[in-house]
């Protein structure tokens, strides 16, 4: 719920920490901004605050054009909720209503429509239409912006039925007509990023300050897969397998904002690209709750407060993930990487259009899955759990995605023989976006707090981690990073001494 007295403080303190969190609609303009609007503060009577654009929207505000709410970070509750609410959100943002419908979402959730629209309709002010419709309006501004698409080609694009609902859409939430908007954008706003293919879409990706982008860059460029990623000076690239096809994102820091230009075999999953970018990134992140949570802990609260801006990397594909997951069960860092290569040069699949040197997909669950674990480059019994992994994600035994129950997901994993506590956690913090996920067991954590802490037993990392709570994933982060390129371990493989290398 929104307590009245605190977002007035927020909204007359101009605190953009804030943006993302709540809507201010201001009755006597009829316009719906951010919290951090440079305008004048408007008077508390002719204040109201909305949980999200969509509910600013429906009760007839339109779009502030000086700070431009619904290109700010996304509510930092997506995120931490794992509820029904939480899990539609991420649905919808991935672009599920668009593709499959309300009675889509609704069955992806396990739930009726009825009650789904009565569960957003209570907590966020708008139903699944009206907040699938807010965020169609903001894709169409993007590519009005940074494309050169005709605007009948724009329209259905974006996901709307004819150019008359977006011409009228556009209208009603920016007050300004299609070509208008166009009007405005920057110069050099559309094309590409410099040596990369022509007809990349470039967005501008928001976060809330402060980021640390480049401990995010050097975690994913350890990590990089041949042909599927490439580390590039200040920037990463990598290939997608979006709903209606193929395509490429890279991904560069900026002093606000990360610049992100995707190359798409169809442009209607610019959303769903926009979506898994800015989750791989932790883009919507609140650095100051985190900070709250975690900066006195007598542990590691040095650690937090020298570094607040530090997120958890996640990634663009769960199933892509939990595969790797499994590849770097026992073995380095690089020899993780060396198998993971050798799985795309093998079984992915060739993009049609190569950016770089990203030229293929990771390996689909359903090729994987068909595979006989004696073909794989892998230990017998270390093949055999990926093919299991693949299975149950291709026959939706395990479920992955943005829309994934956590808890069932996670129950599912440790259910399959091969995977352990902190297999399920890492997938847990990376492909499922736990913000409390914990890599139950690992090495490198203990090592971290051995250097904190000296004697440090396995009940004390226990104690220690339920102080973490609901922040354990970035606490890990933080002890990972202590390490001062010490790379994060797991358990010795049971019956066994050899330590595994996180994925």
């Amino acid at each position: 719920m929104l307590d009245f007295a605190h977002c007035y403080a927020a909204i007359t303190a101009k605190d953009g920490r804030f943006d993302g969190w709540f809507i201010t609609a201001v009755t006597s303009t009829g316009v719906y901004c951010r919290p951090s609007c440079p305008a004048r503060t408007p008077k508390q009577e002719n204040v109201r605050f909305l949980p999200t654009a969509a509910a600013a929207q429906a009760a007839g505000f339109r779009a502030c054009k000086r700070c431009r709410p619904d290109a700010a970070p996304g509510s930092p509750d997506w995120d931490t909720r794992a509820d029904l609410v939480g899990r539609a959100m991420r649905l919808i943002a991935g672009g599920v209503v668009e593709r499959e419908g309300v009675n889509g979402l609704a069955a992806r959730l396990g739930y009726s429509e009825r009650h789904l629209h009565r569960c957003l309709l209570q907590a966020l002010g708008a139903g699944p239409l009206a907040l699938a419709r807010a965020q169609r309006a903001q894709t169409a501004r993007v590519l009005l912006e940074t494309s050169d698409l005709g605007i009948g080609e724009l329209a259905l694009t974006a996901g709307f039925a004819s150019v008359r609902q977006f011409n009228t859409t556009m209208r009603q939430v920016f007050d300004r007509t299609p070509r208008e908007l166009r009007a405005g954008r920057t110069a050099g706003a559309s094309g590409g990023a410099a040596g990369a293919p022509a007809g990349g879409v470039t967005v501008r990706l928001a976060y809330r300050t402060p980021f640390d982008g480049a401990g995010l860059l050097a975690f994913l460029a350890a990590r990089a897969v041949p042909g599927v990623e490439q580390a590039l000076p200040g920037g990463y690239r990598r290939s997608l397998s979006l709903p209606r096809g193929e395509g490429v994102v890279e991904l560069t820091l900026g002093q606000e904002h990360v610049r992100a230009t995707f190359w798409l075999e169809d442009l209607r999953d610019l959303g769903a690209a926009i979506s898994r970018s800015r989750r791989l990134l932790d883009l919507d992140s609140d650095p100051h709750s985190i900070l709250k949570r975690l900066g006195g802990d007598p542990v590691i609260g040095a650690l937090v407060r020298d570094q607040p801006g530090r997120r958890v990397p996640g990634h663009t594909d769960g199933a892509e993930l939990a595969i790797r997951a499994v590849l770097g069960q026992q073995v380095s860092l690089a020899g993780a990487r060396t198998l993971a290569g050798r799985l795309v040069s093998s079984w992915g699949k060739p993009l049609v259009r190569p950016v770089g040197e990203v030229t293929h997909l990771f390996p689909s669950p359903v090729t994987l899955a068909a595979l006989d674990a004696a073909d794989l480059p892998l230990p017998r019994a270390r093949g055999a759990t990926l093919v299991r992994v693949a299975s149950a994600v291709a026959s939706g035994e395990l479920v992955l995605d943005e829309g994934a129950d956590r808890a069932q997901s996670v129950t599912v994993l440790l259910s399959l023989p091969g995977i352990g506590p902190w297999t399920a956690g890492y997938v847990a913090m990376r492909a499922l976006g736990d913000p409390d996920a914990f890599p139950a067991g690992d090495l490198g954590v203990r090592r971290a707090l051995e250097s904190l802490r000296p004697g440090v037993t396995g009940v004390d990392l226990e104690g220690c981690a339920e102080l973490w709570r609901p922040y354990r994933a970035y606490a890990t982060q933080h002890l990972w990073a202590s390490l001062a390129g010490a790379l994060p371990r797991t358990p010795a493989a049971r019956g066994g001494r050899r330590l595994e290398l996180a994925a």
